[in-house]
């Protein structure tokens, strides 16, 4: 049986492969355009799992890098204040040496000395109430605003303050104020009360200078202890920018387009166009009025 074939069906026909071809031309144009190869996901359903797994991962090592600045700040600002305070209490070392030789000092060379005492006290407590954005970086999760009240009771709530850097990893980014300035009698600040007394009372103030150099020690050893810290922290760095250059590579790896191989494909699909406008108007040409003139 022979299948009847007419002009109608020819141009029907015609007309569908024509405008397949048109819409592949401006896909291709859309692409050239864009330099994007998934618009929908239909585009490539595989690609495009693979790109939300590859965004997801973007978004995680972004909120990471995120986390690892604001913890580098945080650390900064604590490094900052123990060398402040170490350096406030070599001052006061001095002039607890110069205070202690009570045959060369008069009492009002040493009232001076106690008045310098006083202001080094009173900047030794600031620093110790060291905040950052608003939160104190030596008392926990306090929302106190300050780690040591006027009358130096610690307001620490003993948790400390942390930052996920990492999927697995999380570090501390304050410090114990309890433990770097001590608390009550045997805080830095007492210390510094009973060296003022005792140039006032009379009282040698050499046997003052071992207890100094415990506190300075106790603080060193924080400082170390966040340096170690901060040197974790900005290796994580170097490591979440080496992940985002990566992540970003496999994401234009899945999603944009050469720009080169676009051409070539706009291209191509230019030409398929044409080639299907040229045959389709040549086999359409002749029709049934073309016979009866």
């Amino acid at each position: 049986m022979i299948n009847r074939v007419t002009n109608q069906g020819l141009m029907i026909t015609a007309q569908r492969n024509l405008q397949q071809s048109l819409s592949a031309l401006a896909q291709k144009q859309n692409a050239a355009g864009t330099l994007v190869r998934i618009n929908q996901p239909s585009d490539d359903p595989a690609g495009t799992s693979d790109s939300l797994r590859v965004r997801s991962a973007q978004a995680a090592t972004s909120q990471f890098a995120r986390n690892i600045s604001d913890g580098n700040a945080w650390l900064t600002t604590v490094d900052t204040a123990l060398s402040t305070s170490t350096d406030i209490m070599s001052r006061v070392r001095d002039l607890t040496v110069q205070g202690a030789n009570d045959g060369a000092m008069s009492p009002l060379q040493k009232e001076a000395i106690a008045v310098e005492l006083e202001s080094l006290r009173a900047e030794l407590l600031k620093t110790a109430n060291t905040s950052y954005l608003g939160r104190s970086v030596f008392a926990g999760n306090s929302d106190a605003g300050v780690a040591f009240n006027d009358d130096l009771t610690f307001t620490g709530t003993g948790s400390s303050v942390e930052r996920r850097i990492g999927t697995d990893v999380a570090i501390r980014v304050d410090a114990d104020g309890a433990a770097t300035f001590g608390v009550g009698d045997d805080s830095i600040f007492a210390l510094v009360d009973n060296i003022i007394t005792d140039l006032r009372s009379g009282v040698n103030v050499g046997t003052r200078l071992t207890e100094i150099d415990t506190k300075v020690a106790t603080i060193l050893g924080q400082q170390g202890a966040v340096g170690a810290r901060q040197a974790q922290v900005l290796k994580t760095q170097g490591a979440n920018v080496t992940e985002s250059v990566s992540l970003e590579a496999q994401r234009a790896e899945i999603e944009d387009l050469d720009l080169g191989q676009a051409i070539i494909d706009l291209k191509a699909q230019e030409l398929n166009y044409q080639a299907a406008l040229s045959v389709t108007s040549r086999a359409l040409q002749q029709t049934l009025m073309d016979f009866l003139r």
